[in-house]
């Protein structure tokens, strides 16, 4: 590290060490969110560090990392007030259904099979991607993607065939 890139960065560290609680307490202070007010403080801090040498420049760096933190703050509060509205006229929002029997079914048929097998039939039916497709995906010979798209689909007969054997 060049002289003065380890000179500011010390500067900074003494900057940081000397004011990063007051900025924390300040933002508190007008948030009553410790949380809030340490990730304010703590995104302000890594603002200044990316501007070191214009912030350093300024008649008060304390200020502009106070500034930038509390803006921060208004901001998640300002998301968060507008999403407790959003929730408020339009409901929460509905609980995604649960997998189905059936879904559950073929992941744990799925989990039986090689990984490479898996991702080629993940690709291929899921993905919608063609025997092409995934062989320029995977850098995997056509052939190869054909024989395990046909050694997938035979394993996953067999292994739901066997479960639905074994539940009878």
């Amino acid at each position: 590290m060049k002289g003065g890139e380890a000179s500011a960065e010390a500067e900074f560290d003494d900057f940081y060490r000397s004011t990063a609680q007051g900025v924390v307490h300040l933002v508190y202070a007008a948030t009553g969110d410790l949380e809030l007010a340490r990730d304010s403080a703590q995104e302000a801090f890594a603002r200044a560090w990316q501007r070191w040498d214009q912030v350093r420049a300024t008649d008060e760096p304390g200020a502009w990392v106070r500034t930038v933190a509390r803006r921060i703050a208004i901001s998640a509060w300002r998301k968060d007030t507008n999403r407790h509205k959003a929730m408020e006229r339009h409901g929460e929002p509905s609980s995604p259904a649960g997998p189905t029997v059936d879904r559950v079914t073929v992941v744990t048929a799925l989990r039986t099979l090689g990984p490479e097998v898996r991702e080629t039939l993940a690709l291929h039916y899921l993905a919608d991607m063609s025997v092409e497709d995934i062989s320029r995906q995977t850098g995997t010979p056509p052939g190869t993607i054909k024989a395990r798209l046909h050694r997938g689909r035979a394993q996953l007969a067999k292994t739901l065939t066997d479960k639905e054997d074994h539940d009878d």
